[in-house]
């Protein structure tokens, strides 16, 4: 890139599809072929709060793959999803209390088997655990642990789609220079950084101006996908700015 070239920037987009969580409450029928691919990736992206959860109540490593896989088993067979209304419509609202329901269950805990090749998603449970290991020691209830967790789940999402966005355009290094704008944590001067970039320090500055509205455009869409109506799109983000603050 020459000094002083526009730099490469992310097209966005202001209007987005019926969001996934939208789709499993609308559908209601587990049998609808609508409804299963979109409740399955929701289960995929956010399986961790919920074995963070069970961790923290006392469960066992092995306990707490075994009840987290037996629960997703039975929600994608349609378990609790007489619960998903639009009036209590966050995703993970109802996913965590139906959760509760199945563990308070002694015939669940009982019969809570690990399922080998049957199974409809596949969780990285053992990185899962790895993942426990390394949280932070405190007095954290599990219901703490799950909004955190939660939170996290919703940013690491987010990143990693601005990220994919870039890989697409051939543009992964701009990212993995930029992506720092938007964690808070640069204290590189934007002279520095657009002669190490090679352009210029206004090309620069735009850059990340476009990285970040981006960044809130797919936060706002990854958090629609959470909720069963648009009007919780903004309490939802208020909700995970608070969690994320530790308040």
């Amino acid at each position: 890139m020459t000094n002083g070239q526009t730099m490469h920037t992310l097209p966005g987009s202001s209007q987005f599809p019926t969001t996934r969580w939208t789709l499993v409450v609308a559908a209601g029928d587990p049998h609808r072929k609508e409804a299963q691919p979109a409740l399955v990736s929701l289960c995929e992206n956010y399986w961790y709060p919920l074995y963070a959860y069970l961790r923290r109540r006392g469960y066992s490593a092995d306990e707490a793959q075994d009840l987290t896989q037996e629960f997703f088993m039975r929600l994608l067979e349609g378990r609790y999803l007489d619960r998903a209304c639009p009036e209590k419509g966050r995703f993970r609202s109802f996913i965590l209390t139906s959760l509760k329901y199945f563990v308070a269950d002694e015939k669940d805990r009982q019969r809570a088997l690990k399922r080998g090749g049957g199974t409809v998603v596949s969780l990285e449970f053992s990185s899962g655990e790895e993942w426990y290991q390394r949280e932070p020691a405190h007095d954290e209830t599990p219901e703490r642990i799950f909004e955190r967790r939660w939170a996290l789940a919703v940013l690491d999402r987010v990143m990693e789609t601005l990220r994919n966005d870039f890989v697409q355009h051939g543009h992964l290094d701009h990212f993995e220079r930029l992506k720092v704008f938007l964690l808070g944590q640069s204290d590189v001067p934007y002279a520095a950084l657009a002669l190490e970039m090679n352009t210029s320090e206004g090309a620069l500055k735009v850059a990340i101006h476009r990285l970040r509205k981006r960044y809130r455009e797919l936060l706002r869409r990854e958090i629609s996908d959470t909720v069963a109506d648009p009007v919780e799109v903004e309490s939802e983000l208020r909700f995970l700015a608070t969690v994320l603050a530790g308040k």
